[in-house]
């Protein structure tokens, strides 16, 4: 949870896991420190008090508190009805499930045999010290009496919360352990070992193949090549994770870009050598005054650079993360408007162009962060946004990712994914096609084929790994919902303050 944000606008945003009102389906942008979240619109605010309503009504009917109704599965659907209240039917959501969480949990568990592998995950090691997390919750207890004397914490950024969160309180079934650079190493969220580690302990415990892992590599960096062949030799990540702009904490020495023949070019080399030939590259999702503070490395956040590596390396896959998506911004209405006016969405719609410009078919859009935040900010700009992917790319080649646990558990995002769709409207004015069915196969190979694919997992007649049915980690999640599951409905990381 390291952060672009400066200190001065960091002491004006309030802590999102502190939020007095604990919703499972988020009501305002949360940022996880890489970009500027925007104040909470009058929409938004209306979601809210109409989903307390909601909740309230459901609550008083099944002789529970509201915060027991929100944790319950009809908590998630309660939101998205708002929110259809709101912007407009795009959600597939009765009111029964809504109302009732025995509808809810039973519409939920009717997807059960849908494959969710989500390909960006975070957690942090036990001994991580970086300040700026913890100085989030020191800088909330200015503005909030409720936190004074409360003793500062990493635990919610940690494994055991991360197991909880996203094995648990979410439908996700397979994940990739993922991470970020920085050029001082006490602030890497988890090492290239670390991350190595991390997957033989969770696989081990598991009894099957639920967690995958990058190793991070950083062009330019002294020594950069080498650990790169250690990771091939010694670690054997999944995939790998990069960063064009260097540093994304600070004003970096090292940006770079995908088709920089003399830098980067004997990396993919090797990594194709090697048999490990997918290539995850952070683009976009960069906060509002990035070109302002860091003049000369923000181009580097962009999507040129692709198409061209694309060609240049048909044996490896790029999968660019966030989609490439700019920020939003303070005006939300203003980017669905810009859509509106041109039909296209910044960055986006470049990458979603990148397979007939170039004619390419090794280039993949990743939505960790850019699904969530679109679809709080306006879940029509999300519907546009998912139909330019799905026009430009394919939908055999948009991968699912949440970015958890920044934002707390997924669950609420894998439920909006499998119920939005894209306006009739729309669909015809720019040549968009229905999602479908929530398990059809546009969002079946979405939240899980695709990435199967792409990492080589064998799935069973009924599309999924045949030792996840029945390994340790779906044991305990049955002996979980028994009990009667308790998902935190938190949110950690940056939001507005209103």
């Amino acid at each position: 949870m390291s952060h672009w944000i400066d200190e001065k606008t960091l002491a004006g945003l309030r802590s999102a896991e502190a939020r007095a009102y604990r919703s499972p389906l988020p009501t305002r942008v949360v940022s996880n420190g890489e970009h500027l979240p925007p104040p909470q619109t009058a929409e938004q605010r209306q979601v809210e008090v109409r989903m307390q309503a909601i909740a309230e009504r459901g609550a008083a009917r099944h002789g529970m508190d509201r915060r027991a109704f929100l944790a319950s599965a009809a908590g998630i659907a309660a939101g998205l009805l708002a929110m259809n209240e709101v912007y407009g039917a795009l959600f597939q959501v009765a009111r029964s499930e809504a109302e009732d969480p025995a509808a809810a949990q039973a519409s939920r568990r009717a997807l059960e045999h849908q494959l969710v592998f989500d390909v960006q995950l975070h957690f942090v090691h036990d001994r991580y010290a970086f300040e700026g997390l913890l100085g989030l919750r020191e800088i909330a207890k200015a503005w909030n009496p409720r936190l004074k004397g409360e003793k500062p914490s990493f635990d919610h950024y940690k494994f055991d919360n991360f197991v909880k969160e996203v094995f648990l309180d979410s439908q996700t079934d397979i994940g990739l352990l993922s991470g970020a650079p920085s050029e001082n190493l006490d602030n890497w969220f988890l090492s290239n070992r670390q991350l190595a580690e991390a997957r033989a302990v969770v696989n081990a415990v598991a009894g099957s193949r639920r967690l995958l892992c990058h190793s991070v590599f950083t062009p330019g960096w002294p020594g950069w090549l080498e650990e790169l062949d250690r990771a091939i030799e010694e670690l054997r990540p999944d995939s790998w994770k990069g960063y064009t702009i260097g540093d994304p904490l600070q004003a970096s020495k090292w940006p770079w870009r995908l088709d920089d023949e003399k830098l980067v070019y004997p990396a993919y080399e090797r990594m194709r050598k090697a048999g490990i030939t997918t290539v995850c590259i952070h683009k976009g999702l960069l906060p509002e005054n990035y070109a302002e503070a860091f003049p000369d490395q923000w181009q580097y956040a962009k999507v040129d650079d692709v198409g061209q590596a694309a060609r240049d390396w048909p044996d490896l896959t790029f999968v660019i993360y966030h989609s490439g998506l700019k920020p939003f911004g303070s005006l939300p209405q203003a980017h669905l408007e810009h859509f509106e006016q041109t039909g296209r969405i910044d960055w986006v719609t470049d990458l979603a162009e990148i397979p007939e410009k170039y004619g390419v078919s090794n280039v993949y859009a990743e939505l960790g962060s850019t699904f969530a935040s679109s679809a709080v900010v306006h879940p029509r700009h999300c519907a546009a946004l998912l139909g330019t992917l799905i026009r430009g790319m394919g939908s055999d080649r948009v991968l699912w990712g949440t970015d958890s646990v920044w934002y707390g558990s997924p669950q609420w995002q894998i439920e909006a994914f499998r119920r939005i769709e894209i306006p009739e409207d729309m669909q015809k004015a720019y040549g968009f096609a229905p999602l479908g069915a929530a398990d059809g196969p546009v969002r079946n190979a979405v939240l899980g084929l695709n990435a199967a694919r792409l990492y080589g997992l064998e799935l069973d007649q009924a599309g999924k790994p045949a030792d996840l049915r029945s390994d340790y980690f779906a044991r305990l999640r049955r002996e979980y919902e028994d009990a009667g599951p308790r998902p935190s409905n938190r949110a950690y990381g940056f939001v507005a303050p209103g």
